[in-house]
């Protein structure tokens, strides 16, 4: 049968008037087609999602206005002297995070001030090498704004990040000096009982010194997840933390631009 007359029993009709049905479709919108979601998926009709600069000003600004965090340190894989007490065996490389008081003090503000008690186990094992991670999460405070839907004070929308370092002894003559008493007992006025030469317990000033940073800013399509540099962490002036505001804060943009 020759191809000019075959009409639609031709195979190569049939093809081509198939692709032309699809490529039809394709272009005519259609009143039941579901509203996108944006949850999992980039979503236009937000703004940029922040620059790692711009997150790392919200980290600083979250250090800044929270005072606890969860310290998590590894048990030693052998036994060691800083290790005075009855543990439970095959505990070596096993992870354990405590929730600690902690203190943003000028003049080194990026990077944790921490009250050490001896004792206490985070701090045994950093003294037996362990390397350190402070982890912290955004809590909007408790007079916010109502939310836009379920997910804008979602704690899985809100920003939270993990500071990796080591600890490092801060010398009584530098904690005195920059007045690292009064800093961190302003945020915790029940800390007082166990400053640097109590009778309770041996402790001692510390501080997180930080070398990573890794921060979920909240949703991916609408916010920067992903590692910090620590210059970028470090190069945050004070300026920048005290103008910046999160969600739920006094002042935060879409508080007053809804």
């Amino acid at each position: 049968m020759n191809m000019l007359h075959c009409g639609m029993h031709c195979p190569y009709v049939k093809t081509i008037y198939w692709w032309a049905l699809l490529l039809l479709y394709s272009i005519i919108p259609t009143t039941a087609a579901q509203k996108p979601q944006y949850i999992l998926a980039n979503d236009p009709r937000l703004n940029a999602i922040p620059t790692v600069h711009e997150s790392a000003v919200q980290a600083r600004r979250i250090l800044n206005i929270s005072s606890i965090a969860t310290l998590s340190t590894v048990f030693p894989e052998q036994e060691h002297p800083a290790i005075l007490e009855n543990r439970p065996p095959d505990l070596g490389g096993v992870p354990i995070g405590l929730i600690d008081y902690y203190a943003s003090c000028d003049p080194i503000a990026y990077e944790p001030t921490i009250l050490a008690i001896s004792i206490a186990t985070s701090f045994k094992n950093a003294r037996a090498g362990s390397n350190v991670t402070l982890s912290l999460r955004y809590h909007p405070p408790f007079d916010h704004p109502p939310g836009d839907d379920i997910y804008t004070y979602s704690p899985a929308n809100l920003p939270r990040f993990s500071l990796v370092g080591h600890i490092e002894p801060v010398p009584a003559s530098e904690a005195r000096q920059n007045g690292i008493d009064r800093c961190f007992f302003k945020r915790h006025p029940d800390a007082v009982a166990w400053k640097p030469g109590n009778t309770i317990h041996e402790s001692w000033w510390a501080r997180l010194v930080v070398e990573q940073i890794y921060w979920i800013g909240g949703f991916g399509d609408r916010a920067y997840i992903g590692w910090i540099p620590v210059e970028e962490w470090r190069g945050v002036t004070r300026e920048e933390v005290e103008a910046t505001r999160l969600i739920g804060e006094h002042g935060y943009k879409t508080d007053e631009n809804p």
